[in-house]
């Protein structure tokens, strides 16, 4: 990344800092009420003895039967201590790859984060998110929400960038409140000026253009325009197959002209929307390195033996003509950033400045329809709870007085012989 768009964000990150250095730290985070465990925690207990139960999996497992939700679920539910948790997950893998497994019900996902955070193994919550495939941890927005604001509190924004990436790839901002503080996290962390590779440019550019897409405002627009340009970037350097691999993203090349698209929908906006002002930097710095590097090819082409050319991989036709565009780009760019310039549709302020004043100002508002939310979730899940414990206990029952009457049966031919 450019060195003169990171110092940009970095200065601005310590005057906001400056503000108010007792208060504003936590003011954008989400509140007590949301995390707050007393709710969760009120449900009816069903205390269970995590070595029987994992004595009885055990060997479930070990005559090929299938173990059932409601057992996971109490293990999770009862989890009482870290090592545990490891257990746990241990559980929770097996059961991904039995035939149960798109039977784990979405309490139990949730629970499990909460046990986690509880008992300090977020990194196990993560783990497990990021291998979804192999554990089955898909959480819901609220879910997803407890966990970046965990992160959030202790500043370690390169982690909550990695559950806004899950988020992403589960197409999953449906909420608000989601939403901001996706966009919060990602303005953070792109403000700790981080040393990105090519497939973590992807994923952060794949992060910013499908959130910004949810928010029609100064935010979610830079927001979008610096997805397109990350993706824009991995285009002109890697090809196309290589921006929408494993990403939920629409496959067709010109994200660099997307990004400008962006640009010239705030010039036509008849609403106050602006772009951050490190962000065209951004874009400027970018279109110059890809420029510098597409002349440098040039040059050290005409130095290659003919064999050397033989070696060199095949560029696809369709990538290399959209290479040929940087001049284009850089052009329309300056144009378009003229315009804006005139407009005064460019904000002094930088992205993360930008998304902090967005969090602090529609947090508040966006909690309280999530925690109703919860509320009727919890409800539905405790309801649904019962009825499995209420099933598994009639066919525990039947099972029984089956193997009673076989034990009869066995007997009577037992005295007529």
């Amino acid at each position: 990344m450019a060195a003169s768009v990171w110092r940009a964000c970095m200065t601005a990150a310590v005057k906001v800092k400056r503000l108010s250095p007792s208060v504003l730290a936590r003011r954008w985070l989400l509140s007590a009420a949301y995390s707050d465990t007393t709710l969760w925690e009120a449900r009816e207990k069903d205390p269970q003895n995590l070595a029987l139960l994992a004595s009885n999996m055990d060997r479930t497992y070990e005559k090929n039967l299938p173990v059932s939700s409601l057992t996971v679920s109490q293990f999770v539910d009862n989890i009482s201590s870290r090592e545990e948790v490891d257990q746990a997950e241990y559980y929770l893998y097996k059961f991904r790859h039995s035939p149960n497994c798109w039977y784990l019900r979405d309490w139990t996902v949730h629970s499990w984060v909460r046990q986690c955070l509880k008992y300090g193994a977020r990194d196990k919550a993560l783990h497990t998110l990021q291998n979804k495939v192999q554990y089955g941890i898909f959480p819901d927005n609220f879910t997803f929400n407890l966990l970046i604001d965990s992160y959030l509190k202790d500043e370690d924004f390169k982690s909550a960038s990695s559950v806004v990436e899950e988020v992403m790839l589960q197409e999953a901002f449906d909420l608000p409140s989601t939403q901001i503080l996706s966009l919060y996290t990602l303005a953070s962390y792109l403000a700790t000026r981080p040393q990105l590779t090519v497939s973590q440019e992807r994923a952060l550019g794949a992060s910013l253009l499908i959130c910004g897409l949810k928010q029609d405002n100064s935010v979610g627009l830079t927001a979008r325009f610096l997805g397109n340009l990350l993706l824009g970037k991995v285009e002109m350097q890697k090809g196309i197959h290589a921006v929408f691999k494993g990403m939920p993203l629409f496959w067709e090349r010109g994200y660099m002209s997307r990004a400008l698209a962006v640009m010239e929908s705030v010039a036509a906006s008849a609403d106050d929307v602006k772009l951050a002002k490190d962000s065209l930097a951004f874009l400027e710095d970018v279109l110059h390195g890809l420029s510098s590097t597409s002349s440098d090819s040039s040059d050290s082409s005409g130095e290659e033996s003919a064999g050397e050319e033989e070696q060199k991989e095949e560029v696809d036709e369709d990538d290399q003509a959209e290479r040929e565009k940087i001049s284009e780009y850089d052009s329309k760019f300056k144009e378009m950033a003229s315009q804006l310039e005139s407009q005064g549709k460019i904000d002094a302020s930088d992205f993360g400045t930008l998304a902090t004043a967005l969090a602090q100002q529609l947090l508040p508002s966006v909690e309280r329809p999530d925690l109703d939310q919860y509320e009727t979730v919890l409800g539905a899940w405790e309801a649904e709870r019962r009825q499995l414990i209420q099933r598994e206990q009639e066919s525990r029952r039947k099972a029984e007085e089956e193997r009673q009457e076989r034990l009869a049966a066995k007997a009577a031919l037992q005295q007529q012989a």
